[in-house]
């Protein structure tokens, strides 16, 4: 069995479907990243414009020995539709979470998939002694969804994600960067299937798009305010208008037609139901059934330690409680 053959076996059994290779170290779109930073689009987004700005021009800045890098989508589409469905039940309170939070098993997918990316490596591993490998996720200094087009796994969208065709957009970037070429690159890029579609841009309430380059104004994007912001600040302009929203934003992805498709057809059964709310049970029970008052009341008694230690596996867990007060009152004054 070739390699190739034994890559598609490995991924299968950790439920891996979409994945490609990619052999080229410079990401393409380094020039427009770079262009977005300099025009101050990035916002408070610091971390995005520091020393590790120039790293992302060559994955070999980051990862000296690349030779090959597997790109892999990391799926979460069903807590998307379950998700969607509780928020047309009686219980939800009309508060709204980013879907990929209660994904993979309600942990911080930087964990979840940091321990999956480790097993995969060490699958891959025993096909060569000599590999070295490094993983890749947002947090490392690598421009993540260029390699993924390069990779076959989608298209920018107007939106500035991602889009697969079968898959919609909600999955997470994942890669292993390989010491040796192992792999047959089998993917070809694929094109631009948004076509004239503008729902994402027309719906956004805050018009945080960036229409000519596809990129994102940070400032105006209201998963900035409620993940990045983690002191009191000025909500952005146009947030009465949105949908209820206290930690991220999905809006543009819930409207993409490529999305909707993708929901629509997509099967979850009872048990899985069942795993969702039992595996997210803190977060719903502490943010989407209550009133916000009551949240809001509960926070002002609990210290940043008791937050902290309650939501400790959870990606909240990030804006502190002090920041998720600020995104509470700003619902609260919509």
């Amino acid at each position: 069995m070739n390699n190739d053959k034994k890559l598609k076996e490995i991924l299968g059994r950790f439920g891996i479907e979409l994945y490609g290779i990619v052999n080229d170290s410079k990401p393409s779109t380094y020039p427009s990243f770079l262009a977005w930073v300099n025009r101050g689009d990035h916002g408070e987004l610091g971390y995005l414009a520091d020393h590790r700005k120039d790293k992302r021009e060559d994955i070999r800045n980051y990862f000296p020995d690349f030779a090959q890098a597997l790109v892999m989508s990391f799926d979460y589409s069903k807590s998307s539709k379950i998700l969607q469905e509780f928020y047309q039940s009686p219980e939800s309170n009309g508060a709204k979470i980013a879907s990929y939070v209660m994904g993979f098993d309600g942990i911080d997918y930087h964990f979840y998939l940091r321990d999956k990316l480790q097993k995969i490596a060490d699958e891959i591993k025993a096909l060569d002694s000599d590999l070295d490998i490094q993983f890749t996720l947002d947090t490392q200094p690598v421009l993540e969804r260029d390699l993924a087009h390069k990779a076959g796994l989608g298209w920018f969208g107007k939106n500035s994600m991602l889009i697969n065709k079968s898959k919609g957009s909600f999955f997470i970037i994942g890669s292993l960067l390989l010491s040796k070429k192992l792999f047959h690159q089998t993917h070809s890029v694929d094109t631009d299937h948004c076509g004239n579609c503008t729902k994402c841009i027309d719906l956004c309430p805050t018009d945080a798009i960036d229409v000519q380059n596809r990129t994102i104004f940070a400032d105006k994007c209201i998963s900035t305010f409620t993940i990045e912001l983690f002191k009191d600040a000025e909500p952005p302009i146009g947030i009465e208008k949105s949908g209820g929203e206290i930690y991220g934003c999905d809006i543009c992805q819930d409207v993409c037609p490529w999305n909707i498709k993708l929901l629509k057809n997509l099967e979850v059964t009872d048990e899985e139901r069942v795993e969702f709310s039992s595996k997210n049970k803190d977060v719903i029970e502490m943010f989407l059934k209550r009133p916000i008052k009551d949240i809001v009341e509960t926070l002002n008694n609990m210290s940043n330690r008791q937050y902290k230690k309650k939501l400790a596996a959870s990606p909240i867990a990030r804006t502190g409680r002090v920041g998720m007060l600020k995104n509470l009152m700003s619902f609260l004054r919509r």
